[in-house]
């Protein structure tokens, strides 16, 4: 079993969906020893944005100077590393409102037709849909269903539709929100998070 392991957090050690999604990863590691783990840092290692050259360039026909050459070969091992993945752990944090723009890259790269999602007579078609993908969503404030600012949140939505574009469509999503209240807030919603992350199921 291969396992891809993502953060997106800009925070390192103070961030909570990199403490979420390494507890996840522990607990999936411990009902399966075996598993083949593979770490993406974004922040530390960012993948640049989409551009039209990099689009352009996946046709034969378009010239690649080194830089392009560089920017097609990452995507297509971002890419790559995910279709290979049969479990998929993402720290997804809330930055104003939204996804950090280091993990919107890289859902560019690895929602490509023909190898992710297809169109045909009905519309798109995903073709990941057997994979496992778990989210470790985390909140400064309080964005949950029946909350004031429940329309302002579009890092869980976003990432929901997205995986579900791609045939993905019943993530495990585990939040701690409210972490920004202060320091008994973020302990009791990370110890209820952790709670969520002891009853997954392992394998």
């Amino acid at each position: 079993m291969k396992l891809l392991h993502l953060d997106s957090s800009i925070l390192g050690d103070n961030s909570v969906s990199r403490a979420l999604s390494a507890a996840v990863v522990e607990h999936l590691r411990s009902g399966a020893p075996g598993i083949d783990v593979t770490y993406r840092d974004l922040v530390a290692e960012p993948i640049g944005h989409l551009t039209g050259r990099y689009l352009a360039g996946q046709s034969p026909e378009v010239q690649h100077d080194q830089a392009l050459q560089e920017d097609l070969a990452l995507g297509g091992r971002v890419l790559e590393e995910f279709l290979a993945a049969d479990t998929v752990v993402i720290g997804v944090a809330l930055y104003n409102f939204a996804v950090a723009s280091q993990l919107k890259a890289w859902i560019d790269r690895i929602l490509v037709a023909g190898k992710t999602f297809r169109y045909g007579p009905n519309g798109a078609e995903g073709l990941a849909g057997g994979k496992r993908v778990v989210l470790t969503v985390s909140r400064g404030g309080f964005y949950g269903v029946g909350t004031p600012h429940q329309s302002f949140e579009h890092a869980e939505t976003y990432m929901r539709a997205a995986l579900a574009f791609i045939g993905i469509t019943n993530p495990n999503v585990i939040i701690a929100e409210g972490i920004a209240i202060g320091p008994d807030q973020r302990q009791a919603s990370v110890a209820k998070a952790l709670e969520e992350i002891g009853r997954l199921e392992a394998a």
